[in-house]
């Protein structure tokens, strides 16, 4: 059975689900998105998914054509037309169908696109082992281009970031800022810890202030382990007694190496395991 996507209140057939030529999402990336996930047929913190993409539509002045609990329910509907209990959701909100011109005041209206399907981002070879991750060039877009807490459609910076570390062998990599500081990956958010305290870039860094972040910080004060936001360089990620990524689609995935230089005892560390069964347990439970 083909899978189903929703498309502006119809659901279509994945082979018959399409976009104008001239909507701006393709045209300019003029528009925001939110990946979320599903566990056991429960969506992992969609409110705060929703809260986040009405304030990024907010950001770029895109007003979204539907209430948050009529997009939730859609989201619903969709996940149920696919029959998917875990699954992830891409929710894609663009400008709509405009002009070849810039102005956004030519777009029709804006267009609600929910996509949902299976998702395993790494193998679980790198969960049980580790992630090698490497530093790239590409610096991260300065907050005042566009701030970095709006997941806008424009993910140019982030490609190239991520070609980078393709080439240089890596699955992820490492983004710094014009100063030099560590941001985030180009999809996951990045902590370290030394001498068991947890530290990860503040959210007024740069950085994407993600869900799964905000969930392990929870987590880190239940469990009662330090924590800090902290201004972080290259030298605090090669001298970590561990590191891991976070983010929807990875969760957490912990990280053996970056730049060719060992972290820790080069295998997952006990706070990255302890903090993985942690969150992988709140996914089960939290309605």
């Amino acid at each position: 059975m083909s899978s189903k996507v929703y498309i502006d209140g119809n659901l279509y057939n994945r082979e018959d689900a399409k976009i104008s030529v001239f909507d701006h999402g393709l045209l300019y990336g003029d528009g925001v998105f939110e990946g979320i996930r599903a566990y056991n047929g429960r969506i992992f913190r969609l409110e705060q998914h929703l809260n986040r993409l009405y304030a990024s539509a907010k950001y770029i002045m895109l007003e979204i054509p539907m209430s948050k609990e009529d997009l939730s329910s859609a989201v619903l509907l969709t996940l149920e037309a696919n029959g998917l209990s875990d699954a992830y959701i891409r929710l894609v909100i663009t400008r709509g169908v405009g002009t070849l011109g810039l102005d956004p005041n030519r777009c029709s209206s804006p267009s609600v696109i929910i996509i949902t399907d299976s998702i395993a981002l790494y193998p679980q070879e790198f969960y049980e082992n580790g992630l090698e991750v490497v530093t790239v060039p590409t610096v991260r877009s300065h907050p005042s281009f566009i701030s970095p807490l709006v997941k806008s459609l424009n993910y140019l910076n982030n490609i190239l970031a991520k070609i980078e570390g393709l080439n240089a062998g890596a699955m992820e990599a490492i983004m710094l800022n014009e100063q030099g500081f560590v941001t985030e990956c180009t999809g996951d958010n990045i902590f370290v810890v030394k001498e068991g305290v947890i530290e990860t870039p503040p959210a007024n860094g740069g950085i994407l202030d993600g869900i799964t972040r905000n969930a392990v910080i929870e987590l880190a004060e239940e469990m009662n382990i330090p924590f800090r936001e902290t201004a972080l360089t290259r030298y605090n990620l090669y001298t970590a007694d561990e590191c891991f990524l976070t983010g929807t689609a990875a969760e957490i995935i912990p990280v053996i190496s970056i730049d060719k230089r060992t972290v820790g005892a080069g295998k997952p560390g006990q706070i990255t395991l302890d903090l993985l069964a942690k969150f992988r347990g709140l996914t089960q439970s939290e309605p």
